[in-house]
Order: C-alpha cells, then sequence, then structure tokens
C-alpha cells in the first residue's frame, strides 16, 4: 500500500471539500459494511472513508432529509421527556378533615 499516495489523495480531497457540516453515505464492502447509512463526521474521517472506498459524499436531498427526521426524532423525544415529568396528585377528602379552620367558619 502507497501510504504516501493514500494520504496525499486525503489531504487533496479535504482542500476540496470545505463544507463545515460532512455528511457520507456507507457503501456496501466486503468486510460486512452496510450500505445506504447516513452519516454526519469530521472532514478528514469522511475524505478516509472515501478514499478507502468505503463511503461516499452525501448528496443535499439526502442531507436535508437526516436533518429532518433527526429533528422529527428529538421533537418526538423532548415531548416523550415532558409528558414523563408531569405529575398529578388527586387527593380525596371525604370527611372533610383538610379543610381549614376559616373556611369552615365560612359555611
Amino acid at each position: 500500500m502507497d501510504l504516501k499516495g493514500y494520504f496525499r489523495q486525503v489531504k487533496d480531497l479535504e482542500k476540496k471539500i470545505q463544507d463545515r457540516d460532512f455528511y457520507i453515505m456507507s457503501l456496501a464492502t466486503q468486510d460486512g459494511g452496510r450500505a445506504g447509512v447516513l452519516t454526519q463526521v469530521a472532514r478528514r474521517v469522511g475524505c478516509q472513508l472515501i478514499v478507502e472506498g468505503k463511503a461516499r459524499q452525501a448528496t443535499d436531498e439526502e442531507i436535508a432529509k437526516f436533518q429532518g427526521d433527526q429533528t422529527a426524532r428529538r421533537l418526538a423525544h423532548e415531548k416523550q421527556e415532558a409528558v414523563s415529568r408531569i405529575q398529578v396528585q388527586v387527593i380525596s377528602d371525604p370527611m372533610g378533615l383538610l379543610r381549614t379552620e376559616p373556611e369552615m367558619g365560612k359555611e
């Protein structure tokens, strides 16, 4: 394996790609890699995976769908967390023992 050539390719690809947020789509590999998994990664890691042939750069449509799905999941999770924090207590007072004295005088 030509390590100098490998790292030169990675550096060249890094220079071409100046996006702050870098998304890759995985490709099927012989060692069991699954195709079609979108992931946000550091630019250097993404470039290494592309040069190794394990991933490709994601398209704008794939990124928009991914971000929409992430937003929907986050909102659903936040809603579930808010619901789990709500506490309700029902106090039954059939004999009127919880009334204070001033209230009893008003009757």
